[in-house]
């Protein structure tokens, strides 16, 4: 119970704080947004170009592990894992919130936790992320980054959710890695070491879930 008033209280006060504490909008934020969607990436820092990429694989992990936890919730995860694409960790923390502790998984797999519990997803998550980080590290304008985390509301609130996504991460990774009998007190700390990279790998290297 105490878990549960603590992540209410962690998305009461990120939505509070991205809305009246960070810094404001910026004129150009549509546009930038719009140019981000669309590819047309001319003058923008690839820093931010990364980030915002990369906000759109950690989904595709959540969704590889909220399915299969919310086989035998009381709540249906397939509205959070929609959110979460377009609105991050604020659609995360409410289901986390509302979850019970799951390390079990009964039943039959059917076609999509077939393809979630496959290595597919982790795949396509380890490849892209690395491009991503190599191409944003490489490429990238530390101060420029900085100036606009400091000014614009959008990169400012996308970044503390990136941080938050790779932080709640371990909470669903400790009851899959259970619910898959790996019992191994270090997995948790080494998988969730990398941001993104290392939850990718599990999701490779995780056996497969029983049948009962």
């Amino acid at each position: 119970m105490l878990t549960k008033i603590m992540l209410g209280l962690l998305w009461l006060c990120f939505g509070l704080y991205a809305f009246l504490l960070a810094p404001p909008d910026q004129p150009d934020t549509i546009n930038l947004i719009i140019n981000l969607s669309t590819g047309k990436w001319q003058d923008i820092n690839p820093l931010i170009i990364a980030l915002f990429n990369l906000m759109g694989v950690w989904p595709l992990i959540y969704t590889s592990l909220l399915i299969i936890d919310g086989r035998d919730q009381k709540i249906i995860a397939w509205p959070f894992v929609f959110a979460s694409f377009a609105v991050g960790a604020f659609a995360i923390l409410p289901y986390l919130t509302l979850r019970q502790p799951n390390s079990n998984f009964t039943g039959k797999k059917n076609l999509v936790i077939k393809l979630l519990d496959s290595p597919l997803l982790g795949v396509i998550a380890l490849i892209t992320a690395t491009i991503l980080i190599a191409y944003g590290l490489i490429n990238g304008n530390w101060s420029d980054f900085w100036y606009q985390w400091q000014t614009s509301r959008f990169i400012h609130v996308m970044s503390l959710d990136f941080c938050l996504l790779t932080l709640l991460c371990p909470i669903l990774l400790q009851d899959d890695l259970t619910r898959r009998g790996l019992k191994n007190p270090f997995l948790l700390p080494v998988i969730s070491l990398l941001p993104l990279i290392g939850p990718a790998i599990y999701l490779i290297i995780r056996p497969r879930l029983g049948e009962n």
